[in-house]
Order: structure tokens, then C-alpha cells, then sequence
């Protein structure tokens, strides 16, 4: 297991990858129509799905945002085993009292 130090320098880089990703949406993105495509971003809130048109000048925007949302979901998965490896230490530490 990494050094306390290596895993505390680990999560400061990782919160501020997260803050550098909190422009996001939630949602994939669908499209509609043969003729003339029209795209949708489509969600769950509160258990029901939620489609909302995307109009298509800021379809590459859409992409981009629901894009960094996946990214700061594997950003918070990192973080989440980092604190818990950040906990175990601490354990140790208070365990050994050292």
C-alpha cells in the first residue's frame, strides 16, 4: 500500500480533477428520425425517464458535457478507493499508535 503522504497528494490531485469537471450533464444521447435526425439527452430523475430535445448547434457541446460526467464518475470511483486506502492507514496508525 502507498505511503500516507503518496495516498493524501493522490486525493488532492484527484479533488481537483473533480472540480475541474463539475460542468457536466447527466444522460446519453439518442437520436430520432430518418429523414431529418433529431437528438434527445435522455435521463433518469426520480426513477422516471426524462428526454429533452438537443438542439443540433449544441449537439457538440452535449457531447462534450455528458462526456465529462463519465469522466467524473471514474474520478470519484478513484477517490472513493483512495479514502478508503486513507482510512485503513489511519487505522493502522491510531492501531500501532505510532
Amino acid at each position: 500500500m502507498p505511503s500516507f503522504h503518496t495516498l493524501e497528494r493522490r486525493r488532492q490531485r484527484l479533488t481537483q480533477q473533480i472540480n475541474d469537471h463539475l460542468d457536466f450533464l447527466i444522460g446519453s444521447i439518442s437520436t430520432k428520425g430518418f429523414k431529418y435526425p433529431a437528438y434527445n439527452l435522455t435521463a433518469k430523475v426520480q426513477g422516471k425517464t426524462r428526454t429533452r430535445h438537443i438542439p443540433k448547434d449544441v449537439l457538440p457541446l452535449v457531447r462534450r458535457l455528458t462526456a465529462r460526467y463519465r469522466q467524473l464518475k471514474s474520478l470519484l470511483r478513484q477517490l472513493d478507493e483512495v479514502n478508503w486506502q486513507l482510512l485503513a492507514k489511519r487505522a493502522s496508525i491510531q492501531k500501532d499508535g505510532t
